[in-house]
C-alpha cells in the first residue's frame, strides 16, 4: 500500500441519509476514490494550494441507516485503511436515535509521556479507543468539534520548534519576525502544521474517518480574545502580521474545517468553491482565498460560517459567534443583523423534535460571570462615566469578559427565539445549547418563564476541555461562579450599573468540572439524556473514557 500518498485523512465530514462527503489531503496532484461495499462509488480530482493537495469526494444514493465499509485508492493505489483494517461509515437513520459527541478546546500535543503530565489525556483519543471495541451500530452520528480546533497562538513544544527553524531559515511572512507574533502561527503552511499534528495521531485519525464531524471557529483559530471588542480590533490591526495572519487563518480553516461541513448539495451551490475547483493555476487559487479571507475578516456578511445538520428529527444550528460579531460599542451584537435573522429563518422553519444551537462560546455562562459580564458591558458604554468605560474595556479584554452576556441584545434575541419556539403550535421537546470555550463543563437547566404544559426541556450543555485544562487559580473562579451568594453579589453589581433583571432564570445543575473529556448527547422521539464522559489514562497507560454523569434531559 502506497502510504506515503495520504498526508492527512481520509475525514468523514457530511453524512446525511444517503449520502456522504470524504475530506483528503495527498502529497501530490491526482485523482483519490472511495469505493464502497454497496457498490457506491465516488472520485474526485485533487486541487492545489501552497504546495499542498486536496480532494473532496461526495456519495450519494447510499441506503439509509447501515453500516458501510469503504476503501481509498489515489491513482488506483489503495491508501485507506491500513492493511489489515475495515473502514466504515454508518448513514442516518431518519426515525431512531441519535447520539452526538460534543466539546471544544483540544491541542495537538503528542502523547509522550511529558505531554500526559502536563496536560493530561485525550478525551477524543479515549473516544476512539472505545469505538475501536464497538460496532458500527453504537457509534455516534457525529462529532461536534466546538472551537478551538487548533492554537495557533500557542503551539506545541514541537510545532515551536519547528517555527524557530522556519524563521532562522529565511521562510515564512517576514511580517512576524522580530514581533510578538514571533512565535505563533502565520500563514498557511504553519497553519496546516496544526492541523497534520491534531488529526493524523491515532487513534484519533481512524475516529475522523469513521464519525462524521461538524466543526465551527473560536478565538484560537486567530488570536487569543479575537474579535472581543472594537478597541480590541483597532489594536490588532495596527500589527504588521495581522493581514498575513488572517489570511492563513481563514484560509486554512476553509479548507480544512469549512468545507466538509457542508453537504454535497451546498457544495454544488458553493460558488467560491467552485472558483477554487476550477481556477487555472495553485496561484490562482490563492488569490482567490486570500482576497476572500481579507474580504470576510472586514465584512463578515461576505460569507457564512454558521451551518446546519438534520440528523432525523433533530437540527443542529451551528451559529459562528466569533467572525460574525458586531463590534460597535453602541450596538454590540454576537451575531449581526444578517447572520441572525439567518439562524432565526433556520430555527424556525420546520418542525424538529430537538433544537440544537451550537455555540463555541455558551448562551448560559455560570450565574456569577453571567452578571459580571453584564455589569461589565454596561460600564464599558457608559453606566458609569467615561473614565469607568474605559477602564471597563480593558477589562473585557483582560478578563475574556465576551460571552453571549457580555452582548446583551444577543442575548435577549436568543431568549425571545427561545419563548417564540416555546409557544408555537408544535414546539421541540428540548431546546439545547452544545457550547464550549471556558475549559469548565457543566450542566444548567433554564426557566423562560413560559409555563403551560408542552415547555420544551431547556439547557445549556457545556463541555471543555477535550485536552487543555485550566489552571488551579481559575478553577477556584468557576468553582466559586456558581455560589448562591457570589452570583447575587455580582447581580448586585450588574444593576448598580443599570442593568435590568434577567427574564431567564437558571442554575447549573451538575458541574462544574474541569477534566479532559467529552459529552455525549442521545435524542429518541421526545426523550434526550446524556452522558458525561472525562479522559483517563489506565493501569496499561492507554487513553479511556469513564463515566462521569449520566442526566435525563427530556424525559
Amino acid at each position: 500500500m502506497k502510504s506515503s500518498s495520504l498526508v492527512l485523512g481520509p475525514l468523514v465530514r457530511y453524512v446525511g441519509v444517503d449520502s456522504a462527503t470524504f475530506w483528503f489531503e495527498l502529497d501530490a496532484p491526482g485523482t483519490v476514490a472511495v469505493r464502497t461495499a454497496v457498490g457506491v462509488v465516488g472520485e474526485a480530482r485533487t486541487w492545489g494550494v501552497y504546495g499542498h493537495h486536496y480532494a473532496l469526494v461526495a456519495l450519494t444514493g447510499l441506503p439509509a441507516n447501515t453500516a458501510i465499509t469503504y476503501d481509498v485508492t489515489f491513482e488506483d493505489t489503495r491508501i485507506w485503511p491500513e492493511p489489515g483494517a475495515t473502514a466504515a461509515v454508518h448513514t442516518g437513520d431518519p426515525v431512531g436515535p441519535v447520539t452526538i459527541a460534543f466539546g471544544s478546546c483540544r491541542r495537538g500535543d503528542n502523547y509522550g509521556e511529558d505531554s500526559l503530565r502536563r496536560i493530561g489525556a485525550d478525551a477524543l483519543a479515549g473516544l476512539g479507543n472505545r469505538m475501536s471495541t464497538q460496532d458500527p451500530s453504537e457509534w455516534p452520528r457525529a462529532l461536534l468539534l466546538l472551537g478551538d480546533q487548533v492554537y495557533a497562538d500557542e503551539p506545541s513544544p514541537e510545532i515551536l520548534e519547528r517555527l524557530h527553524a522556519r524563521r532562522q531559515g529565511g521562510q515564512g511572512p517576514d511580517s512576524a519576525r522580530g514581533t510578538d507574533a514571533e512565535n505563533e502561527i502565520c500563514d498557511f503552511e504553519e497553519y496546516s502544521w496544526l492541523y497534520h499534528e491534531s488529526w493524523v495521531v491515532e487513534p484519533v485519525r481512524t475516529l475522523l474517518a469513521s464519525v462524521p464531524s461538524c466543526m465551527i471557529l473560536d478565538d484560537h483559530d486567530l488570536r487569543d480574545d479575537w474579535n472581543s471588542s472594537a478597541s480590541w480590533r483597532e489594536d490588532i490591526e495596527t500589527r504588521p502580521w495581522w493581514n498575513d495572519r488572517v489570511v492563513g487563518a481563514f484560509s486554512s480553516y476553509w479548507v480544512y474545517q469549512h468545507l466538509g461541513n457542508l453537504s454535497p448539495e451546498e457544495l454544488a451551490r458553493d460558488k467560491l468553491y467552485e472558483a477554487v475547483r476550477t481556477a487555472a493555476d495553485d496561484a490562482a487559487r490563492e488569490r482567490l482565498l486570500a482576497d476572500f479571507s481579507l474580504l470576510v475578516d472586514r465584512d463578515p456578511s461576505a460569507g457564512r460560517w454558521s451551518f446546519y445538520r438534520d440528523f432525523g428529527d433533530t437540527r443542529l444550528l451551528m451559529i459562528d459567534s466569533r467572525c460574525s460579531r458586531n463590534l460597535d460599542p453602541n450596538d454590540r451584537a454576537m451575531v449581526d443583523d444578517a447572520e441572525w435573522a439567518w439562524v432565526r429563518e433556520r430555527a424556525l422553519e420546520g418542525s424538529h423534535k430537538h433544537l440544537l444551537f451550537g455555540s463555541s462560546l455558551p448562551f448560559l455562562m455560570l450565574p456569577a460571570l453571567h452578571h459580571l459580564e453584564q455589569w461589565n458591558e454596561a460600564v464599558a458604554q457608559g453606566s458609569w462615566g467615561r473614565t469607568a468605560a474605559r477602564v471597563a474595556e480593558k477589562l473585557r479584554i483582560a478578563l475574556d469578559l465576551e460571552h453571549w452576556a457580555a452582548f446583551g441584545k444577543s442575548f435577549s434575541d436568543m431568549a425571545t427565539l427561545t419563548r417564540e419556539l416555546s409557544r408555537s403550535a408544535n414546539p421541540p421537546a428540548s431546546i439545547l445549547w452544545l457550547s464550549g470555550d471556558v475549559h469548565c463543563s457543566y450542566v444548567a437547566r433554564a426557566d423562560f418563564g413560559v409555563g403551560g404544559k408542552q415547555v420544551p426541556a431547556t439547557y445549556q450543555l457545556t463541555m471543555s476541555p477535550f485536552r487543555n485544562p485550566l489552571n488551579l487559580p481559575i478553577r477556584v473562579a468557576n468553582r466559586l461562579a456558581i455560589k448562591r451568594p457570589v452570583a447575587a453579589l455580582m447581580e448586585k453589581l450588574a444593576r448598580a450599573a443599570h442593568v435590568g433583571p434577567d427574564d431567564v432564570h437558571w442554575q447549573a445543575e451538575a458541574g462544574p468540572w474541569f477534566a479532559n473529556g467529552v459529552m455525549l448527547l442521545t435524542t429518541e422521539g421526545d426523550s434526550a439524556r446524556l452522558r458525561v464522559e472525562h479522559a483517563h489514562l489506565d493501569s496499561a497507560r492507554k487513553q479511556i473514557l469513564k463515566t462521569t454523569a449520566k442526566i435525563v434531559l427530556a424525559p
